[in-house]
C-alpha cells in the first residue's frame, strides 16, 4: 500500500479545502435566494464565513454570522432546524458520494479580531511597538 495515501499532516488536505469552499459558496447562496422554507431564515441575512469539513467529507461545519451580530443564537437554531433542507440543496451539485452532515457554530473570528484591535489601541502596547522601531533604527 502507498505510504502517501493518506495524509500525515495537521492540516487539512487539498480536497477537504476545495469541497469547504464549495460547501459554503453553495450554502450562501441558498441562504441569500432564500430557498429554505423557514420564516426565521427568510428574515435574516447571514454570513457563511468558513466551512471545514472531516477526511472523510462525511462531516461539515459551517461557521455563520448574522449580519450585524444581532439574533445570532435564534439564526443558529433555525439553522440547525432547517439542517435537513439546507443538506438536500447543498448536496444536488455537490458530485460527492455521500451528502456531508451540516453542523452550524458561530464564527468567533470577528470577537477574536475586536479583541486584537483592542490590544494593539492600548497605549501601552503602542509604545512598546515605537520603542521596538527606535531599536530596529540603531
Amino acid at each position: 500500500m502507498c505510504a502517501k495515501r493518506f495524509s500525515q499532516g495537521s492540516g487539512p488536505t487539498q480536497r477537504q479545502l476545495r469541497v469547504a469552499e464549495v460547501i459554503r459558496h453553495r450554502l450562501a447562496e441558498v441562504l441569500a435566494r432564500g430557498d429554505i422554507h423557514d420564516p426565521d431564515l427568510s428574515r435574516l441575512v447571514i454570513t457563511v464565513s468558513e466551512v471545514t469539513t472531516s477526511p472523510d467529507l462525511k462531516h461539515a461545519t459551517a461557521y455563520i454570522m448574522p449580519l450585524g451580530g444581532e439574533g445570532a443564537e435564534d439564526a443558529l437554531k433555525a439553522l440547525r432546524r432547517s439542517k435537513a433542507e439546507l443538506r438536500h440543496h447543498v448536496a444536488r451539485d455537490l458530485g460527492l458520494k455521500y451528502a456531508p452532515d451540516l453542523k452550524f457554530e458561530l464564527d468567533a473570528t470577528f470577537d477574536r479580531m475586536d479583541d486584537a484591535r483592542r490590544i494593539f489601541n492600548d497605549p501601552r502596547v503602542q509604545a512598546d511597538v515605537a520603542a521596538r522601531d527606535e531599536d530596529d533604527e540603531e
